[in-house]
């Protein structure tokens, strides 16, 4: 898992004073998608992570001014931290798998004992599931067909591959439609 924080923006709101949004990179298994997170959410995860796992030290919560320079400072500080945690654990809590939105790893002995990141969330909800897209009950290619009409194109290609040594021999003085009128 390789993870960055590419980018940051400020987020003006109505409700509160605006806040600085981190663009975090996760990729995993060839496949990258992106989460966003302020640093209260960051905070928060290293609170939870200190009880469980060896967390390196983040970036401090007090920021005198809102200049870029300082906030690419944190940017950094916020992508090492991540970074840390990755290498230096060998395996990964439930609680920041869920923080990055990872989904799709087995359960692992560490996540159980860290909990997850959302209290309120319910034990069924967390357990990962897998539903299968599409289920044979047989090989279609190697059995026979359910039906009474055999699939010849297969049949002759398996038969070809396989056993091309049994391949039927036609007589030369065996006319073509004397095969239909047997």
């Amino acid at each position: 898992m390789e993870v960055y924080i590419p980018s940051f923006r400020y987020e003006e709101s109505d409700l509160e004073r605006g806040y600085t949004v981190f663009k975090i990179e996760v990729l995993m298994n060839g496949r990258k998608h992106f989460v966003e997170k302020r640093y209260s959410e960051f905070h928060a995860l290293h609170k939870k992570l200190k009880k469980c796992i060896k967390t390196p030290e983040i970036p401090s919560k007090h920021v005198r001014n809102w200049v870029p320079k300082v906030l690419e400072q944190r940017r950094q500080g916020l992508e090492t931290y991540l970074q840390a945690v990755i290498l230096e654990n060998e395996e990964l809590p439930k609680l920041f798998l869920d923080f990055l939105n990872v989904r799709h790893l087995p359960s692992l002995p560490k996540a159980e004992s860290c909990g997850s990141f959302d209290e309120t969330e319910s034990e069924e909800s967390s357990k990962l599931s897998h539903q299968p897209v599409l289920l044979f009950l047989r090989d279609p290619y190697v059995l026979p067909a359910a039906s009474d009409f055999p699939n010849v194109v297969i049949e002759g290609v398996l038969h070809g591959i396989f056993y091309p040594h049994l391949q039927p021999r036609f007589s030369a003085n065996v006319g073509r439609n004397d095969r239909f009128f047997r």
